[in-house]
């Protein structure tokens, strides 16, 4: 295991030669957050959308092909007004600050179901996508207004459509023909789920694709998570054995 790595031109000692392909981030704690220190829940998310930028550029700079990040399920619609709204002004600048930084060669792809969203943030996903698709240094996925079993079902329902059209076997559905079929197609399954906050469970997130996942939980909150706390869940993952159902 070579323990080395470079970081905006500096030299980083300590991470694994072989990193996962793909790493599934689960945003949790801007809430609890900013209600520590006494703030609105909506300014736990602005600190938490910084930090999203600040890890996801830590990402790109060691090397990482594939991440993907749980920002908004289809449950959390039930949040306060207020706070839904931040989240969608949140989107918007985001997406306004990737396109400032289109050279970087970094596919966008967001993952869940955007008809939900008002026309405006809708379009700009769909622009964003088609912009971005070419590139290849890495891929960055963003779940919004996503649910694992959604899309399971969401596949389910464009494959009986396949087979009602006459084009597709019942016979022939496959695993691979489901995979196909959900939101990240032609991504590889996570290897590596990294949770802060404390909780200990998956909550609905790509649950097909992390069917062999590694799992790395830590009680910092999100806002708090930093690149040391990211290098910590690497080396941890590369230390583990993972057998596939094999032995």
């Amino acid at each position: 295991m070579a323990l080395f790595r470079k970081k905006d031109k500096e030299e980083v000692i300590g991470l694994p030669e072989n990193l996962p392909q793909h790493v599934g981030f689960i945003m949790d704690g801007n809430g609890r957050w900013a209600k520590k220190r006494g703030l609105p829940r909506t300014f736990g998310h602005r600190e938490g959308a910084k930090n999203f930028k600040k890890i996801v550029r830590y990402c790109k700079d060691i090397g990482l092909k594939n991440i993907s990040f749980y920002a908004f399920s289809t449950e959390n619609w039930q949040r306060p007004k207020e706070e839904v709204e931040t989240i969608m002004d949140l989107f918007r600048e985001y997406i306004v600050d990737v396109r400032k930084h289109l050279s970087e060669n970094t596919r966008m792809i967001f993952l869940g179901d955007k008809s939900v969203f008002d026309d405006d943030l809708r379009e700009k996903m769909i622009k964003l996508e088609q912009d971005t698709a070419h590139y290849t240094e890495m891929n960055l996925l963003m779940a919004v207004n996503y649910g694992g079993r959604d899309e399971i079902a969401h596949a389910a329902r464009l494959l009986a459509q396949q087979v009602k059209d006459g084009t597709l076997d019942p016979a022939d559905i496959t695993e691979d023909s489901i995979s196909e079929n959900l939101y990240t197609k032609g991504i590889p399954d996570v290897d590596l789920v990294i949770r802060p906050s404390g909780e200990l469970r998956l909550s609905n997130y790509l649950i097909w694709q992390c069917a062999y996942a590694e799992y790395y939980f830590t009680d910092i909150l999100w806002p708090d998570f930093t690149s040391e706390e990211l290098d910590k869940a690497l080396i941890d993952f590369d230390g583990r054995h993972r057998r596939f159902g094999g032995v």
